[in-house]
């Protein structure tokens, strides 16, 4: 059954309210961007509660930091790619002292594809993985963000990292009716040839070229890695050892994201060969994110020619 796509901003707003229900000491801040993020619904049932500091993304993690030292349970909520411009401040008021504070950066990835390289995060992942005490989580879908902002909020303490597109959200999780835990990955489909892992709406692609692939006899497992940080190393491995090789897809610069995650447990614990796909430049303006996506190589035909290639570099034969 064809399902249709569903908003990821828009999911993110709505739930933001029913979680403003929940937690009367959750606080919503912006830097002017809550009609875009959709933290606007929540200003609209907790005006009390929502504080936008202008253009001043800087301000806006010192003040919710503040914030949570006060025993608040503080949301920051702002493009991926302008709530870089406070790195330093996420990195010393926040991570430093390991404060409950919540960051969830939309538009991420290349997501914004109206707008240009100026507003596509591709190095955010990154950035803030490298950062102590920091978690990092994408969700691959609506379903998921429903699964896992709650928890996240109302029971993971200290900082993390959300990141989210903006509207393009195909149904990759809808399925799914495990509970959503930090560090634990999510297996969509089993296969014993190739490993796919991903992060975020490019999963669809992967499953897509799992799809495919299987008509033609290559059993491709697709992993949901929305967890990046802590990241599941125990199945990582088993995939590893399972597969012996491995495809990793994300709407991010292959350095220092999710393939480099990856790599870091599989040439720790068991390695096999890897293709790592991701943005090597920066982003460019399109029509939409889709568009975008194919563009930088992270579409099933490409995913495809991935497997095919890591499947015929000499890989070690599975469970050795």
């Amino acid at each position: 059954m064809l399902r249709e796509l569903s908003s990821m901003r828009e999911t993110f707003g709505k739930l933001l309210v029913s979680l403003g229900e929940i937690h009367r000491d959750l606080v919503v801040i912006t830097a002017d961007v809550g009609d875009s993020t959709r933290a606007s619904y929540f200003r609209d049932r907790f005006p009390a509660r929502f504080f936008n500091v202008g253009i001043s993304e800087q301000h806006m993690v010192n003040f919710a930091a503040g914030l949570a030292a006060a025993g608040m349970r503080p949301l920051v909520t702002c493009f991926a790619m302008f709530l870089m411009r406070a790195w330093e401040q996420i990195r010393n008021t926040t991570a430093r002292m390991n404060l409950n504070v919540k960051f969830v950066a939309t538009h991420a990835g290349l997501s914004d594809s109206i707008d240009g390289s100026s507003h596509q995060a591709l190095e955010d992942i990154a950035l803030m993985r490298v950062i102590p005490n920091m978690k990092v989580v994408v969700p691959a879908d609506s379903s998921e963000i429903m699964r896992s902002l709650p928890k996240i909020i109302s029971e993971e303490r200290g900082p993390v990292y959300y990141r989210i597109g903006r509207d393009y959200s195909p149904p990759i999780t809808v399925d799914i009716n495990d509970e959503f835990r930090l560090g634990r990955a999510t297996v969509l489909r089993d296969g014993e040839d190739v490993t796919i892992i991903g992060a975020g709406p490019v999963l669809w692609n992967a499953l897509e070229a799992s799809k495919e692939l299987s008509r033609i006899g290559i059993r491709a497992a697709v992993i949901d890695m929305a967890s990046i940080k802590p990241i599941d190393e125990d199945t990582i491995e088993r995939y590893a050892r399972k597969t012996g090789a491995i495809v990793t897809v994300e709407e991010h610069s292959i350095h220092g994201g999710l393939g480099s995650a990856i790599a870091e447990v599989v040439v720790k614990r068991y390695p096999v060969p890897m293709k790592i796909l991701g943005t090597t430049t920066f982003g460019r303006t399109a029509k939409s994110q889709e568009e975008l996506i194919e563009h930088f190589g992270l579409g099933k035909n490409s995913i495809i020619k991935a497997v095919a290639e890591v499947m015929g570099s000499g890989r070690r034969s599975r469970g050795s």
